[in-house]
């Protein structure tokens, strides 16, 4: 996306799960902020939301 952004579309892409978890995790840890991990239970949870519920 770096590389292209002068071709991209202004729209929403989505990214790899795994990037989008360290991208966030990278913010957080920039503004000082920690957080706890999900229990399994939660992830699964999470994971169960389809766009638009």
């Amino acid at each position: 996306m770096v590389k292209n952004h002068a071709s991209l579309e202004k729209r929403v892409y989505t990214v790899p799960v795994d990037l989008d978890k360290c991208v966030a995790k990278l913010k957080l840890e920039s503004m000082g902020i920690e957080i706890d991990r999900l229990r399994p239970e939660q992830e699964e949870y999470l994971a169960s939301w389809n766009e638009g519920t």
